[in-house]
This record gives C-alpha cells, structure tokens and sequence, in this order.
C-alpha cells in the first residue's frame, strides 16, 4: 500500500459517511482480486439502502468517503436548519444544479443547507418532482448523519429538524446536553 499515507484510514467498525449514499459502517478492510488486479478495500455497509460495497481504499478521499461529523459539527447543522432562509433565484433547473452540487460535497453543513432552501421553497409552492426527491434524499442524508452524531433514533432526529424547520417546538438544546462535544 505505498503511496498511501494521505488517504484516510478507517477501522473496522467505524461509521463513515458516503456522499450521496448515506452513513456506512466498516464491516472489513481486505484484499480483493479484480479484473486481475488486486487491491484493498473497504467493504462498508450501508444502513439505508441495506446494501454493501466495497470502496477501493485509494479511492475513498476522491469519493468524499469520511468519518461522521462530531457532536458539536452536528448542532451547527441543526443551528443551520433553524436559519432563516435566503429565497434563492432562477428556474428550478438552476437551483437544482446548485442543491445537487452542494450535497456531492457532502458536508453535513451544505446538506443542512439544502434541507432548509428546499424545505422553505416547498411551503411557497409545490416543488417539481426532481426537486422534491432531492429534498427527500437530503433529509434522509441530514437525519442518518445527526442521528448517528448524537446517538438518537431517526425518527427523534426527524421531530428534531422539523422542529427548527418550523420553530414553534422550540430549543435544539432539549435533547441532548452542551457537554456532548
């Protein structure tokens, strides 16, 4: 494995984060043999998609593979989700190039990002369906990542997005502690 010392190196067992695809747990890291060439991998299952792949472990920073976000990272995407909302302009075609670009990054901060801007834009007219889908897959992305952050269920972490998405609920504060860092 020369020339890997600027990949990031996972464990097994250690939850990561595929863009696009969702949280994924490390089930083994090994040698694999294709298309007569070998090379190691990161098999990593996907809790969403009940799925398994195998990442090439050389590949994974250029695919945006990494570990889940702290505690703290965490409540700033939540404190995002609870902004108030910029009304972005253009077609839809537009914003959904710039949302779709914003979750390839895959930081949970640009997805809380995408959550919000659709979330607010679908309470002033319906979205189109590519949008709402986009919208779906954030969320799903937004809640699998904050809900492995804070070690809460995902349905606990849906009240909770849609509690700072229409603020009436209250504070983020109430379900976990501010020493949780």
């Amino acid at each position: 494995m020369k020339g890997m010392d600027n990949v990031v190196k996972f464990k097994v067992g250690q939850n990561i984060v595929y863009p696009l695809q969702g949280v994924g747990r490390v089930d083994a890291i090994e040698e694999r043999q294709f298309n007569g060439s070998a090379s190691t991998y990161y098999t990593i299952y996907l809790h969403s998609f009940d799925m398994t792949v195998f990442v090439p472990v050389e590949k994974a920073p250029e695919l945006g593979l990494r570990p889940i976000v702290s505690k703290k990272k965490a409540k700033e995407a939540l404190a995002i989700v609870a902004k108030d909302n910029e009304p972005m302009k253009g077609d839809w075609k537009a914003r959904y190039q710039i949302n779709r670009d914003l979750l390839k990054q895959g930081s949970v901060v640009d997805i809380a990002t995408v959550v919000r801007a659709l979330y607010h834009r679908s309470k002033v007219k319906e979205l189109p369906v590519q949008e709402r889908k986009l919208f779906d897959d954030a969320l799903r992305l937004l809640v699998d990542e904050i809900s492995a952050a804070l070690e809460q269920s995902t349905k606990e972490v849906e009240r909770l997005i849609f509690g700072q998405l229409e603020p009436i609920s209250g504070s983020i504060d109430v379900l976990y502690d501010e020493d949780d860092e």
